[in-house]
């Protein structure tokens, strides 16, 4: 719990009315009770600020009039919001301390206030920063290194050599490190090629949970710093991902592709192989991105659900657009022909 005063301190923020009001959570705007703050960031919700029971919200200046309880003035309420949600962010800690049942190698190196949670195993050689929390049967390989303040939920997977940077978090089940899908084919039989590449991962990323990451084939695996990965993603080997770039839900990366910075992709995306994409770019939920993009703006493919009926039909005719297409060619030729014969009886 805390004072409105004291967040207001902490963020930044404007305070408007008493700042001696107690705040123990954030909750909607909607369903809000007194000692709970909620956030306006949409005017044409203005008349549920007026309704809302919160003790305080988060506005724009501009929604001053509207309020009726105490608020924080900020230039951009959703980003107030998210900075006093971590203020009084409840989640409780992965692990503390080093439970008994943790098996960690001799020639670990563990740094300062490491929490290490049941049935967890660290591996020979691997380095762990200070503060780093590892999650119930988390498995952190050989040699592997992860930065201070790391975070990994349980039952996470870190194989050898891989290179995690500061202040990351892992939700449960990721795998990090595993083999590329490299392979050669002999008269029919596959020839596995071992992955001697790493996995290396800079600060501040986010990884959501059951998401894998190749280990590269030769060079490595890049996620740059500020990456956010949703749930279900599949990252291949050799991918590399800018500064700053956020992926949603089940997007699957083939191997060797480059997403530059700040990139936007949407859910269940899917990217051929060895295809980059420029800065900036836009893609919208399940796109298929069969060719390299070299300007920023928004991409799309795909065809919006239909109801059955519309969807056999509209099924039905994809099938014929190869005749369609030469019978319009057709066409075009005939009426070309006929203009020209007709320009040839008006000399």
């Amino acid at each position: 719990m805390m004072k409105l005063q004291d967040i207001a301190n902490k963020i930044g923020a404007k305070l408007h009315g008493n700042g001696d009001v107690e705040i123990r959570r954030v909750a909607n705007l909607k369903t809000a009770k007194p000692g709970e703050i909620s956030f306006l960031s949409d005017p044409k919700y203005r008349s549920v600020l007026e309704e809302s029971q919160a003790s305080a919200v988060i506005i724009r200046e501009g929604d001053v009039p509207h309020v009726k309880s105490a608020a924080l003035i900020v230039k951009d309420p959703y980003l107030g919001f998210a900075k006093v949600a971590q203020l009084l962010d409840t989640t409780p800690a992965i692990a503390v301390g080093i439970d008994a049942s943790a098996v960690i190698d001799k020639s670990a190196v563990l740094g300062s206030n490491v929490a290490v949670g049941p049935n967890a195993c660290i591996s020979a050689g691997a380095q762990i920063g200070d503060d780093v929390q590892i999650g119930a049967g988390c498995f952190v390989g050989p040699n592997a290194k992860i930065g201070k303040g790391t975070k990994l939920y349980p039952n996470v997977s870190i194989y050898h050599d891989v290179v995690i940077g500061e202040h990351c978090l892992f939700q449960s089940n990721a795998v990090i490190g595993g083999d590329g899908f490299g392979y050669a084919n002999e008269s029919g039989k596959w020839v596995k090629i071992p992955q001697t590449g790493r996995v290396v991962i800079g600060n501040m990323v986010e990884i959501g949970a059951c998401t894998c990451i190749d280990r590269g084939a030769i060079d490595d695996t890049v996620i740059e710093d500020n990456v956010i990965i949703d749930n279900l993603c599949q990252v291949a080997h050799n991918v590399h991902i800018g500064y700053g770039t956020a992926v949603a839900g089940g997007t699957t990366f083939a191997g060797s592709v480059k997403i530059g910075k700040f990139c936007i992709i949407g859910g269940t995306s899917v990217f051929n192989g060895h295809i980059e994409i420029c800065d900036q770019a836009v893609i919208s939920g399940m796109c298929m991105v069969m060719r390299s993009i070299d300007k920023p703006g928004v991409y799309s493919s795909g065809i919006p659900a239909q109801s059955n009926k519309e969807w056999r039909i509209t099924a039905a005719r994809v099938l014929h657009i190869n005749d369609m297409y030469h019978k319009v060619n057709d066409m075009e030729k005939q009426i070309e022909n006929l203009k020209s014969a007709l320009a040839e009886l008006k000399k």
